[in-house]
């Protein structure tokens, strides 16, 4: 009995070898997990953080926006990432002539705002907010060519556009295009924007709604701001600025 009862206790206090090294393989195996574990959450919580930073900086700082048209040829090409400058106009400064900017268009390019899928319009929002898909079929981007108060004529005996009397000299133009083959004087009203695209025979822009509500004038509290640089392809860094007027 005296022997048996040291090697009972013996038992039920200190593991044998094998299960000594089993205890301590398993314990190992369990801390090994748990970092991949963390490391995968860790991952995934930078991930939306990232997300949520770059949607609040397109929204009220810089937002790329994808050139989905020929319109403004040469100077910008359709796949273009243009870093679009929302705080240009935000402390009083105006749009100003030769300034390539975006801005919404419904209720001067577009009278009414379509209709879609409310989910899809998030995640297309999202999407174009981040400069991965094509802005919204209200979204444009041109050049200023004149702004409130200008006298706007097309075409001078030099085949030219003049404002206030004087002649452009646009360098921006697509080679070979006309500053407008359609000819027109407009005197652009206070608080809005006449614009224009770079590739004239391309571009549908304030030529096209002369005769429709709002003239093709564009309002200036519609603009969402200046494309102030061309940030991808690399090979295009730049900026698309023109001479101004």
């Amino acid at each position: 009995m005296d022997t048996e009862a040291p090697h009972t206790q013996r038992g039920h206090s200190s593991p044998g070898p094998g299960e000594g090294r089993s205890r301590f393989a398993l314990s190992r195996a369990g801390r090994a997990g748990r970092p991949r574990q963390l490391t995968w959450r860790r991952a995934g919580v930078l991930g939306v953080i990232c997300t949520v930073f770059l949607l609040l900086l397109s929204n009220f700082v810089v937002q790329p926006f994808l050139i989905p048209s020929r319109s403004m040829e040469p100077t910008l090409k359709v796949g273009d990432r243009v870093l679009v400058n929302k705080l240009a106009y935000r402390f009083g400064d105006l749009p100003r002539r030769g300034d390539v900017v975006v801005f919404d268009g419904t209720g001067s390019f577009v009278q009414e705002r379509p209709e879609g899928n409310p989910v899809g319009e998030v995640l297309h929002g999202a999407a174009s907010a981040l400069g991965l898909a094509e802005p919204s079929d209200t979204d444009f981007v041109k050049r200023v060519v004149g702004v409130g108060g200008d006298d706007v004529v097309c075409c001078d005996a030099g085949g030219r556009i003049a404002v206030n009397g004087v002649p452009l000299d646009e360098p921006y133009l697509f080679p070979g295009d006309a500053p407008s083959r359609v000819p027109f004087r407009i005197v652009v009203p206070l608080g809005t924007l006449w614009v224009m695209g770079d590739h004239r025979s391309h571009s549908r822009d304030s030529r096209d709604h002369l005769g429709e509500p709002g003239g093709g004038m564009v309002p200036v509290d519609k603009v969402i701001g200046r494309a102030d640089r061309i940030g991808w392809p690399v090979s295009r860094w730049g900026s698309p600025g023109g001479s101004r007027g």
